[in-house]
């Protein structure tokens, strides 16, 4: 699902966001097998600084109650169309060994039990291990780079959660489906076949300190802080941004980190587009078909 100079909004804000946006910090695409609730415990999604205000392909919640100054972003382009910007279009959106595949619960993968070819452990701080602490081979060599530049700036990051199979997201969704029935697990943890944790592309930062995992608090510790800066120049970007839940289907992630190469991140980054499904003119998708 980083930080630059913005202010974050106080916690009174963030109380009153989360009465009115009702039970957003239960709302995560990130939904660790050991993070769900019974038989696996919820995760929270969370708070942060403001983003750009989206095109028409996604408007925030009104359940923002003091919105932070923003700036608009450039219209989207037709769907299925190359992004309007220099980057000329370059990958498939659909093809889930592609780096600009967008997988939301409109476009679940195909095949849904799809498994990346090249998974591998990258050489940086793991908090996570067995599949989880896999990426494709792409991913894990941008976030070795990622990691080491954040450590020479004295900021330790983890890996949190990397890879999930179909079938442990299966069992995650399943667990959540038992616990509080479909309707409110749509609203804690992707379907099968529709997490980008199963495309190897993308991953969850933990803190070195360890505090705040996978809660909304995690906005301020500083690895979230510098990802939200920095992760562009290493090909990321937050793929599940602050408000843009109505666009993305999920609440602020300030953990979970999506590859996309570095042009098109720097990109977005520049034109202060907030997420892929405006960036590659895409329908929004709050919810499943």
């Amino acid at each position: 699902m980083p930080n630059n100079s913005q202010p974050l909004p106080s916690r009174r804000v963030f109380a009153s966001l989360l009465t009115a946006g009702a039970g957003m910090a239960a709302l995560a695409a990130c939904t660790p097998e050991d993070a769900a609730p019974s038989p696996v415990a919820a995760n929270a999604a969370g708070e942060a600084p403001s983003l750009p205000t989206p095109s028409s392909v996604g408007t925030p919640s009104a359940a923002a109650s003091e919105p932070a100054p923003v700036e608009s972003a450039p219209s989207a382009t037709p769907s299925n169309t190359a992004p309007s910007h220099a980057v000329a279009q370059q990958h498939s959106l659909t093809d889930p060994t592609s780096p600009w595949v967008v997988v939301n619960k409109h476009r679940p993968l195909v095949p849904q039990d799809f498994v990346p070819a090249d998974l591998v452990q990258p050489g940086v701080r793991l908090a996570v291990s067995g599949e989880a602490a896999l990426l494709n081979s792409t991913t894990a060599t941008a976030a070795e780079k990622m990691f080491g530049a954040a450590a020479t700036e004295g900021v330790i990051m983890t890996l949190a959660s990397g890879y999930r199979s179909y079938s442990t997201q299966v069992a995650t969704y399943n667990g959540y489906v038992a616990s509080t029935g479909q309707a409110a697990a749509d609203r804690a943890s992707a379907r099968p076949g529709h997490s980008e944790h199963q495309t190897g592309w993308s991953f969850d930062i933990g803190d070195g300190a360890g505090a705040c995992s996978f809660q909304p608090c995690f906005a301020e510790q500083p690895a979230a802080i510098w990802a939200k800066a920095n992760a562009h120049k290493f090909g990321f970007v937050v793929r599940y941004p602050w408000m843009f839940h109505d666009t993305t289907g999920y609440f602020y992630e300030s953990w979970h980190l999506r590859y996309i190469g570095v042009e098109a991140a720097t990109d977005m980054t520049a034109r202060g587009i907030a997420t892929l499904e405006e960036y590659f003119g895409l329908e929004a998708a709050p919810d499943y078909f």
